[in-house]
């Protein structure tokens, strides 16, 4: 869709390992209607349905590059969405426009930077889910000091897999980054302050 500045505006966005599409609707509902939205779903995580095509992490990364259009889009991802979409990112820089990732571990050492290891309350949440999503995924982090795209960055100061020194790395990692953070914000801080941050975002993507 075409905004009131004329320009094109596609915007993906991307779950975390809990899978839903539904995930970022509270937020991207209160994004403008002229904006095209993609709720993606990550097909054998969280209580999605398999695919048989899809069988590991890039299998997720090809999955959004499928998605990717004639002109740029932006990416607006979730904890393991925003690992997917700074590969997909770096992979495609001049189809990416910008970039919005939510307590996201971006390919850096979470743990390293005090975050509190969620595989097996996951486990425990999806006993189904494909085995995959708890491996580890490679360092991005000297990679990401070349990614062009302005990046907003949102966290939640009560976020214990992904704490705010996991966004003040990114932010330092990435050449254009601004992070916010939500006081009492949790994990799921993209939802539950979607109020409060959709202006932000809207901003953002201008």
């Amino acid at each position: 869709m075409i905004d009131d500045t004329g320009e094109q505006r596609c915007l993906l966005f991307l779950p975390g390992a809990g899978a839903s599409p539904r995930f970022w609707r509270p937020l991207g509902e209160r994004l403008p209607e002229t904006f095209e939205k993609i709720y993606l779903g990550w097909p054998g995580l969280g209580h999605e349905p398999p695919d048989p095509a899809v069988s590991g992490l890039d299998d997720l990364i090809a999955l959004v590059e499928s998605r990717l259009g004639p002109d740029p889009v932006d990416l607006i991802a979730q904890s393991m969405g925003g690992y997917i979409a700074l590969q997909v990112a770096l992979r495609n820089p001049r189809r990416i426009r910008r970039i919005v990732l939510s307590v996201t571990s971006g390919g850096v050492d979470v743990a390293g930077l005090g975050g509190a290891d969620w595989r097996t309350d996951y486990r425990r949440e999806f006993p189904k889910a494909a085995a995959w999503v708890c491996a580890p995924t490679p360092d991005l982090a000297p990679r990401l000091v070349r990614l062009p795209q302005p990046v907003l960055l949102l966290w939640g100061d009560a976020d214990p897999i992904s704490p705010v020194a996991v966004g003040e790395r990114l932010q330092a990692l990435l050449p254009d980054a601004r992070l916010h953070v939500v006081a009492g914000g949790e994990h799921d801080v993209a939802a539950t302050h979607a109020e409060h941050l959709a202006p932000l975002v809207q901003a953002h993507l201008a």
